[in-house]
């Protein structure tokens, strides 16, 4: 299992809150997320950043045009790559929920190679892994990706996996606190380089 250190940037009380976070946290607070979640728990150090990340992030997430369960899969795949254990406990039930099988996501935090039964989704896997893991993506994949999706989804699966990336490496960093979660714990392992 992978476990993190002391939360370097705990949550802010409230009664703590700066005016400029006040400010950037209302729309969140108001909009589909309807709470501060745990990314942007240490982004609240930075509101403007913060303010900026959770609009890209809004829109990834609700409204790609790959649809939700896909947009959870490549989060999963992005969270497995970064060992990103918070990303992981929130997103892994959603991706249940959206329809992903449970074998996969078993699979995936063991570190082992799923088995897909929808091409759909063996795609949005292997571009995932290919970009994560190789930084580039080989031209059979992107034609199946481009015959699936479009040109716009192709491009909402490359956002999802960059503000993934983003969202892991300043948690990671962070040390953020895992929730806690029903999904399968990662497992721990080392990074091919």
């Amino acid at each position: 299992m992978i476990t993190m250190g002391t939360d370097r940037f705990p949550p802010i009380p409230e009664s703590d809150w700066t005016p400029e976070q006040r400010a950037r946290l209302q729309p969140m607070l108001d909009g589909p997320r309807s709470a501060i979640v745990s990314p942007f728990v240490p982004l609240m150090r930075s509101p403007d950043l913060m303010d900026r990340v959770q609009h890209v992030g809004a829109y990834l997430r609700y409204s790609s045009a790959i649809g939700q369960r896909l947009s959870e899969l490549a989060i999963l795949c992005t969270s497995r790559h970064w060992d990103q254990p918070v990303e992981w406990a929130i997103h892994a039930p959603l991706a249940l929920r959206e329809g992903i099988d449970a074998g996969v996501i078993a699979a995936m935090a063991e570190g082992v190679q799923p088995v897909f039964a929808r091409d759909d989704e063996a795609v949005v896997h292997s571009a995932t892994d290919q970009l994560l893991r190789h930084k580039r993506l080989d031209d059979a994949t992107h034609a199946r990706a481009l015959a699936l999706f479009g040109e716009q989804g192709v491009i909402d699966l490359f956002g999802i996996i960059g503000y993934y990336t983003m969202l892991s490496v300043v948690m990671n960093g962070a040390q953020t606190a895992v929730p806690e979660t029903t999904a399968p714990l990662l497992c721990d392992r080392h990074h091919e380089s």
